[in-house]
């Protein structure tokens, strides 16, 4: 035969498949070993610039619908920021002791909208007046839908219902928790093309090419590519800004581009320390506080799948379900928190900040203990803190589109416990994913043409009710997996190797296995009053 016979036959070892892992391998430091300080330091910081984005989107989308200015504005952004450091050290420490951002949460965006169009507040003709009165409105409703979160996660609710959770059934909630925020991608990135692309490019370089072309002792291109691209680009949308690029361009496009039109560093105050009920006493509506219930309920799906991935890029074990539990009713704490400080906003875990976790290949509990102190050291001395909330909005989209991408990933991940090669893993998967995404694509199109969603009833509250839980990919897929997964052929025993549940038996209680106790266990010997199970 021409070109001189055939290749060699593969080795045996070449054809075995990948080995399966309960812990994530190549992380550099895990959950409870942390890096030396100053690195530790530089990278709690850069937790605490990727976890702006979410709280400063969500306020400058609600508080001017509310009648709020700039300095109402800057005032919430500090707020969230206040509370969001306070329940990530909670959470950290008595929650799932997991590296896990609490931030804002979008899922609870629009039981607010429709809190702030309620007819109550609509003949308020002094705008200060109606952000005060809808700011009340919206605490009393979040203190009510706190409720939920606290009673499933402390009274062991939730812990029986992870339990029935397989790793095939893990897959579509927490893939869909990264990949269903598409929305918040590359969008984003579009509203100011010249400043997000070269973000993605950059982050891209940074993260992926330049620790291969460059050998140094340490990681430090990939570890701290935020750092280093967000400084660039910022500095040349700067430059962009004060050359006059902008002189003419539309006012949609000097709001993103520009970045001098936040508002927010004219808006802070130098020093504020934000207090509970800073708005007034909060009132109370029985009809929103439901909406806001169920808009909890779907915030508590989603984070639950999101604790699970910031588990994994940790390299820790998977999460017991009592520990998850633990940490939900943290969670509830967190949201109730918010209410009471004026956020206008729930708690959730934040995707951006586990997806950062899996770019820095850093894991470790103290780097987010050390970032939730920046977010209530900036958000005390307002005015440094609104220096680096008014970084350009594009900037965190490009972000979004790697972080989101891991976390997504992650989620596939888990398929390696599962039989590919069986139909029943093929059509739950496969089903699961088409519904979480074509569901929620149905309810957000009727709502954009329609102005309403496709539930239109004469009570607003109860519409929120339906629409808002269909209209969350993660939830709607993670329902799906899951009533699928504990209803076909759920007792076969080939079926329970298929869909992985034996990998996680070991983790289902928490002293089955060793690695739970060095993970999860609580400090300063808390677990002997507070005992997991």
């Amino acid at each position: 035969m021409a070109g001189g016979g055939a290749a060699p036959p593969p080795k045996q070892e070449e054809l075995q498949p990948h080995p399966v892992k309960d812990q994530l391998p190549s992380v550099s430091y895990c959950i409870t070993s942390p890096p030396p300080w100053p690195e530790a330091i530089i990278l709690g910081f850069q937790h605490y610039i990727v976890m702006l984005g979410t709280s400063v989107i969500i306020p400058s989308a609600l508080v001017p619908q509310m009648g709020g200015g700039n300095e109402e504005k800057a005032r919430v952004i500090q707020t969230l920021l206040f509370v969001a450091g306070i329940n990530t050290l909670c959470q950290s420490f008595f929650g799932t002791r997991l590296p896990a951002v609490m931030g804002g949460s979008y899922t609870v965006v629009a039981p607010t909208i429709s809190i702030i169009l309620a007819g109550r507040y609509s003949n308020e003709t002094d705008p200060h007046e109606k952000f005060l009165r809808t700011m009340r409105g919206t605490q009393g409703a979040l203190i009510i839908a706190s409720t939920i979160q606290i009673i499933l996660g402390f009274s062991g609710l939730w812990r029986n219902v992870v339990r029935l959770l397989s790793p095939l059934s893990a897959v579509p909630l927490i893939s869909l928790a990264g990949f269903g925020l598409y929305e918040l991608g590359f969008p984003g990135v579009a509203k100011c093309v010249e400043i997000g692309l070269p973000e993605i490019i950059l982050m891209l370089i940074f993260s992926q090419y330049l620790p291969h072309a460059i050998r140094v002792a340490k990681p430090v291109f990939d570890r701290f590519s935020v750092i280093f691209t967000i400084a660039i680009v910022w500095l040349y949308a700067y430059i962009l800004t004060v050359s006059g690029a902008y002189k003419n361009a539309r006012t949609k496009t000097q709001v993103h581009c520009r970045v001098d039109r936040s508002g927010l560093i004219g808006g802070a105050s130098w020093i504020s320390v934000p207090y509970p009920f800073q708005w007034g006493a909060p009132t109370f509506d029985a009809g929103e506080s439901f909406a806001m219930m169920m808009a909890s309920f779907v915030a508590l799906v989603e984070s639950t799948g999101t604790f699970i991935a910031v588990s994994r890029y940790a390299s820790a074990t998977m999460i017991p379900p009592s520990v998850l539990g633990r940490g939900i009713g943290w969670q509830g704490i967190g949201t109730l928190l918010g209410a009471f400080f004026g956020t206008a906003n729930g708690t959730a875990v934040s995707v951006e900040n586990a997806g950062l976790l899996a770019l820095t290949h850093v894991g470790s509990r103290r780097v987010v203990q050390i970032s939730a102190g920046f977010m209530i050291f900036f958000s005390i001395l307002g005015k440094f803190g609104a220096l680096f909330a008014s970084i350009p909005l594009p900037l965190f989209a490009a972000l979004y589109c790697i972080f989101f991408a891991y976390i997504g990933a992650c989620g596939l991940s888990f398929l390696q416990f599962c039989n590919l090669n069986s139909f029943r893993t093929k059509f739950i998967v496969g089903f699961s994913f088409f519904m979480g995404l074509s569901v929620p694509q149905y309810f957000n199109e009727y709502t954009s043409v329609a102005g309403y969603g496709p539930v239109h009833t004469g009570a607003r509250w109860f519409n929120d009710m339906i629409n808002v839980p269909f209209s969350s990919k993660p939830f709607v897929a993670g329902l799906v997996a899951f009533f699928l997964d504990n209803t076909i052929h759920r007792r076969d025993n080939t079926v329970r190797r298929d869909r992985g549940y034996h990998w996680w038996d070991k983790f289902r209680s928490f002293k089955t296995d060793s690695r739970s106790e060095e993970f999860y266990s609580l400090p300063f010997n808390l677990n002997k009053f507070f005992p997991s199970v």
